[in-house]
């Protein structure tokens, strides 16, 4: 971990996707496992946890970090830093929690590629940046899969908020990235500790407020270690390889996170695998292998 957060080399961007997809492995993986977690816990209390975990964790390894800490963050970088805790550490785990609880995670997974959608069209029409034609089919192939999934797949027409609670968390995290890719250069660990203290706080008094319901104790420490692993260390990962190689391709390898979701949802807690999950998977697949091997030239012009 230590190395992870040394200073920046130059280094070959396939160290940036390493990273990428080493938090993909890790942030997936935690989707169904923690609604394994939920059971009659609210959403806002094991959000916190997760983060409030991610965050403990962070400052322990910090704590150990040696050397001096010359890319600490900045007074300017604060409000990009507040704008990543509101969006992604508060809205987003808030609102992927809720369609846990009315969605199956290997679905709730495979949804969570249109990160990749928000992320990059924020980007563009929002911070003024370009991608290539090629970068542009792929997100539209993912945008495909997304709508075959959410509009036809296994989730009732009574659960049907289930989807759009995912996007919307996909939203907030979008301009989380773009939030996090303008102080990338600054210390990984304080980013993640910072943020994982601040948003699982501002969760956790909101589910005291709510007088909600919380997991049992011998769960509590399982969220935390499992908040630590996937939203901890994943974070430090994207925040390395924001470093290297940028949103766009950071988050095109970092959708692979949904995939590793629905295996795991499917061979360890069972879930069932149907052609329409496959297909949709597939169509997902395609258009991040697209997205990801997209030259850096060919470029669309930036919104006006």
């Amino acid at each position: 971990m230590t190395r992870l957060c040394g200073t920046l080399a130059a280094e070959s961007p396939r160290r940036g996707i390493l990273y990428a997809l080493s938090a993909a492995v890790l942030f997936g993986a935690s989707a169904p496992f923690a609604k394994s977690l939920l059971g009659t816990a609210s959403p806002q209390g094991m959000a916190g946890l997760l983060y409030v975990g991610s965050g403990i964790g962070m400052a322990l390894v910090r704590a150990l970090r040696p050397g001096e800490r010359a890319d600490t963050l900045k007074k300017k970088d604060l409000p990009w830093l507040s704008g990543s805790v509101l969006a992604g550490g508060a809205a987003a785990p808030i609102l992927l929690m809720n369609a846990l609880q009315r969605m199956p995670a290997s679905e709730a997974s495979l949804l969570l590629n249109l990160e990749a959608v928000f992320t990059a069209l924020i980007a563009w029409l929002l911070f003024k940046e370009k991608f290539s034609a090629r970068v542009g089919m792929g997100l539209i192939i993912v945008i495909a899969g997304g709508i075959l999934l959410g509009w036809h797949g296994s989730t009732r027409l009574s659960e049907g908020w289930g989807p759009a609670l995912v996007a919307g968390a996909c939203v907030a995290w979008g301009f989380d990235n773009n939030f996090m890719e303008r102080i990338s250069r600054s210390d990984a660990l304080q980013i993640a500790m910072i943020k994982g203290l601040v948003a699982g706080s501002v969760n956790i008094l909101i589910a005291l407020a709510l007088d909600a319901t919380w997991p049992s104790a011998s769960k509590l420490g399982l969220a935390a270690t499992l908040g630590f692993f996937g939203y901890g260390i994943s974070l430090v990962l994207v925040v390395m390889a924001l470093r290297r190689i940028g949103a766009t391709r950071t988050i095109a390898a970092f959708s692979m996170a949904p995939f590793v979701g629905t295996i795991v949802g499917v061979a360890v807690f069972g879930e069932p695998l149907t052609w329409l999950l496959a297909a949709s998977g597939a169509l997902m697949a395609l258009g991040v292998a697209i997205t990801a091997t997209a030259p850096r030239d060919q470029k669309i012009a930036p919104a006006s």
